[in-house]
């Protein structure tokens, strides 16, 4: 894809932080967007920002991706409307942040259904006919969190960890069909998914360094559209940090006692 004017990309979790970002830099180069989220109120003030900024066309689809039916009604709707979809970007998603002995058990099923199985499901609908195209991009919004693990994010680890483990392996199902699959890794964000994942508002304060914009994450994610990039890491001491992980891990579970638990 060297251009993205008139492709056809959905952005999940769009109302907000990466997914608002996402919309606005896509809108720019001339996409034409789908936008999905479950506030429909946001999800129309982000559109009217693409129309009024670029003239963008864009389509607002609200969703709740932790419900399958609802992702099987969608899809339908869409693709009576549209040929294809060049792009899928799975952005939707939410953390919080705990020690795993006193989570309630029907918050980790809840994340699961919204972090892993509703992008796994929604991935395999467009998958589906993308290879009839023999044609697509899957990108899917995961986390340094899925590479990296820190006590209390013992939940919102696992399903990052699922995330990562299901690209990679769907990149190799779907390589022969020139579909291209990326996972973008990001440290933290400075966004409302912090509201849930740390009410207490300290700690991005604490990492502060580490810190980045969701307009930086979105910038870096248009960058590797219709790329065969595998994955990006961010940022670049988290990027070292993890392959450091992968290398010494018993140095990784170190640093991160010392350096990276500040929940």
């Amino acid at each position: 894809m060297k251009s993205l004017k008139d492709k056809v990309i959905w952005v999940t979790g769009a109302s907000s932080g990466i997914g608002e970002a996402l919309a606005y830099g896509l809108a720019r180069k001339g996409a034409t967007l789908i936008l999905s989220a479950r506030r429909k109120d946001q999800l129309e003030r982000v559109k009217q920002e693409c129309v009024e900024r670029y003239d963008a066309n864009v389509i607002v689809c609200p969703l709740d991706v932790s419900n399958l039916s609802e992702i099987d009604r969608v899809v339908d709707v869409l693709y009576s409307k549209l040929n294809k979809i060049d792009v899928l970007i799975n952005n939707a998603g939410y953390g919080h942040s705990e020690k795993f002995l006193d989570y309630d058990f029907s918050k980790v099923e809840n994340m699961f259904k919204v972090n892993v199985l509703g992008l796994m499901y929604l991935s395999q609908c467009v998958a589906k006919n993308m290879t009839e195209h023999k044609n697509g991009h899957i990108i899917n919004i995961a986390s340094i969190a899925g590479k990296i693990a820190t006590p209390k994010s013992a939940v919102y680890s696992s399903t990052k960890f699922a995330v990562i483990g299901f690209s990679d392996a769907l990149r190799l199902e779907l390589k022969e069909d020139n579909i291209q699959v990326t996972t973008i890794n990001p440290g933290p964000v400075d966004t409302a998914f912090f509201d849930k994942f740390d009410p207490k508002g300290s700690y991005l304060e604490k990492v502060a360094p580490l810190v980045l914009t969701p307009e930086v994450v979105a910038e870096k994610t248009i960058k590797i559209i219709g790329t065969k990039k595998r994955e990006v890491n961010l940022p670049v001491m988290l990027e070292f940090s993890s392959r450091l992980y992968s290398l010494f891990p018993s140095t990784g579970d170190f640093l991160v006692d010392q350096l990276f638990d500040r929940k």
